[in-house]
């Protein structure tokens, strides 16, 4: 799903009203109205008490839209017009006009604190105060509106996105935002719902079409795509009926020291259940028997070294390597690790101490391969690109880094986001039960498992992280939050391949009478 910019919001309105041959008010009517059916099926006509606070601009002109169909449907309404600015939008003053013509009771004006009506928890709010376009922040005494908003801890709709909170860079104070409880977005989800510091402003989000030009929305390129089943089914490579293992690529897990021959483990089980053909590890001597044992389908190369490995060489030709985790950050380690690197021409996908060695010598970065994949935690990520401010600034950072070294990054987290120079693609799979030990390591192992058999770099990473939070989100329901385990994630691998051709199930409501007789 693509997640449209500011400006290409407003161009795709206009667009819309010049294709459809409607007015912006006809727009804003058909906005507002789909805002109150999405209510109305949920509320049923039920006569609790509604708060809808407009501002004064188009986001407001909705908010008046929805309170006059909820006022002529019967419904307990009370609407309030937050009156910011001398500034007016058009069709705000004719949804205005129109609403005073349904009610003797027409919007109550709050100019100051000192307007501020009386709700309670058992209440509703409906935020229609600011919309897209917020350039600064709201006056003082809105700022008071908002946080007596969540003081009366009243369940809050927001209309598009929440009020005091931009689309293009970070809130300056939380104090200054409304924090709904659903958000209601216009023909598509804004990027800010999945950034970690403005997510939280919005618990829940669903989309609403509002007849926005359907050739404008596919034919219009986004910087930003949302990756769910759609999105990445397109990638699923079938396989022949001959194929064999040879057709599937081969995988080097190249990591492990004393005590951390786990994080090999878990990659190289992890790309095995990727569906690669073939997988070795190459690994210190001390993790030799252990790692023969464990997983018998696993061919293991070791140092010579017994905790750390001092030295790369093998006669193999792995189709792609996967390197870091476990690996340790001595110096012997970082002189083999440049070592390796200055003869390499194989695909790389780069984790954990791969990448923090990479960050204490930065002109290694121009010995990658192009396309190498680094997968980066917060703090490894910050080691990489420097500190920032905030998830703008982030974004921002690791798009330069990108485009100078050609690389993918995956930063990982909630709503995990693959760059590569400048396109985003934001995940949607996954839960807080993945933040566990070796869950890196899994997903360094399925992203190599997929290069191995013949993805595309980037495709190989946007698949693979839906694939890993797909098979995380499968097992939470055996597990729950605090027992899910890397392992766990790795055993659902394959439900979560099989997920991808599951039809969704159809509501009882939407059956026919043979199938519930059925």
């Amino acid at each position: 799903m693509k997640l449209f910019s500011k400006e290409q919001i407003y161009e795709g309105d206009k667009l819309t009203t010049e294709r459809q041959k409607i007015s912006s008010t006809d727009l804003m009517e058909r906005a507002g109205t789909q805002i109150f059916n999405w209510m109305h099926m949920r509320m049923q006509g039920a006569q609790v008490p509604i708060h809808v606070f407009c501002g004064i601009g188009n986001n407001g002109g909705d908010g008046l839209v929805l309170a006059r169909h909820l006022i002529t449907h019967g419904y307990n309404v009370i609407t309030y017009i937050v009156n910011c600015s001398d500034k007016r939008s058009k069709d705000f003053l004719i949804n205005y006009d129109r609403i005073k013509n349904v009610t003797k009771d027409w919007p109550k004006v709050l100019t100051c604190q000192a307007d501020f009506p009386e709700f309670h928890a058992d209440d509703i709010i409906v935020d229609a105060v600011f919309g897209i376009g917020l350039n600064r922040s709201p006056n003082d005494w809105v700022q008071e509106l908002f946080q007596k908003f969540k003081a009366s801890k009243a369940f809050t709709l927001a209309i598009d996105i929440p009020s005091g909170v931009y689309t293009d860079k970070a809130v300056e104070d939380e104090n200054a935002v409304v924090y709904a409880n659903y958000t209601l977005s216009f023909q598509s989800p804004k990027f800010i719902f999945f950034l970690p510091e403005t997510a939280k402003y919005s618990i829940q989000w669903e989309a609403l079409d509002i007849g926005i030009d359907r050739d404008y929305l596919m034919q219009t390129e986004t910087e930003v795509e949302l990756i769910s089943k759609l999105e990445v089914l397109p990638f699923y490579k079938p396989r022949e009926k001959f194929s064999h293992k040879g057709d599937f690529g081969h995988v080097m897990i190249l990591g492990g020291s004393y005590g951390k021959i786990g994080a090999v483990n878990l990659a190289s089980r992890a790309a095995l259940s990727s569906g690669t053909g073939l997988v070795t590890a190459y690994i210190p001597k001390c993790g030799y028997h252990s790692l023969q044992a464990s997983i018998p389908e696993v061919m293991v190369i070791s140092d010579d070294n017994e905790t750390t490995i001092s030295n790369i060489n093998f006669d193999i030709a792995p189709t792609v390597i996967g390197i870091g985790v476990g690996l340790g950050t001595s110096d012997e380690t970082a002189k083999t690790f440049e070592a390796f690197l200055k003869k390499n021409k194989t695909p790389l996908v780069i984790d954990a101490d791969g990448l923090n060695l990479l960050s204490k010598k930065k002109a290694l970065l121009k010995l990658l391969p192009e396309q190498t994949i680094l997968t980066p935690h917060p703090k490894e990520l910050e080691r990489l690109v420097g500190k920032w401010s905030d998830d703008f600034e982030k974004l921002k950072k690791v798009k330069t880094f990108s485009k100078k070294y050609n690389v993918i990054v995956l930063i990982k987290g909630a709503n995990s986001i693959t760059v590569y120079k400048d396109k985003l693609y934001v995940n949607t799979t996954g839960n807080p039960g993945m933040a566990t030990a070796g869950s890196g390591d899994v997903l360094t192992g399925l992203i190599s498992g997929l290069v191995a058999q013949g993805y595309e770099p980037l495709a190989a990473t946007i698949f693979g992280v839906y694939l890993h939070g797909k098979a995380a989100d499968i097992s939470l329901e055996d597990y729950g939050y605090q027992s899910l385990i890397a392992s766990h994630i790795i055993e659902a691998i394959g439900e979560a391949y099989i997920d991808l051709f599951k039809k969704p199930e159809q509501p009882v409501e939407q059956q026919t009478e043979e199938q519930q007789e059925q």
